[in-house]
C-alpha cells in the first residue's frame, strides 16, 4: 500500500531548475548543432571538389602523354613505309 509521502522542497527546486536549464539551452545547443553539420557539409565539399581535380590531372595527363605518344608514333610509321618501299622496289 502506497503511503503519501511529502517532497523536500530543495529536491523540486533542483528538478525544477534542471528542467529550466535544458530549456534555456536547447536554442544554442540546436545552433551549434547546425554550425557542425554546416561546417562537415562544407568540408566535404571542399574535399570532392580537390578529389575531383586530382583526378581530373590524372586523365589529363594520361591523355596528354597518350597523344604525344601517338604523334610520335605516326613519324616512326611513316619512316617505316618509305623505308620498306625504297628497299622493295
Amino acid at each position: 500500500m502506497a503511503f503519501p509521502t511529502a517532497v523536500n522542497s530543495q529536491i523540486t527546486d533542483s528538478v525544477t531548475q534542471a528542467n529550466v536549464m535544458s530549456l534555456g539551452v536547447a536554442p544554442a545547443v540546436a545552433m551549434a548543432n547546425l554550425y557542425q553539420a554546416t561546417a562537415q557539409a562544407l568540408a566535404n565539399a571542399a574535399h570532392n571538389a580537390t578529389t575531383s581535380q586530382q583526378q581530373t590531372n590524372i586523365t589529363a595527363q594520361a591523355a596528354t602523354a597518350q597523344g604525344v605518344a601517338l604523334l610520335y608514333s605516326l613519324d616512326t610509321a611513316a619512316t617505316g613505309i618509305a623505308t620498306k618501299d625504297i628497299l622493295n622496289s
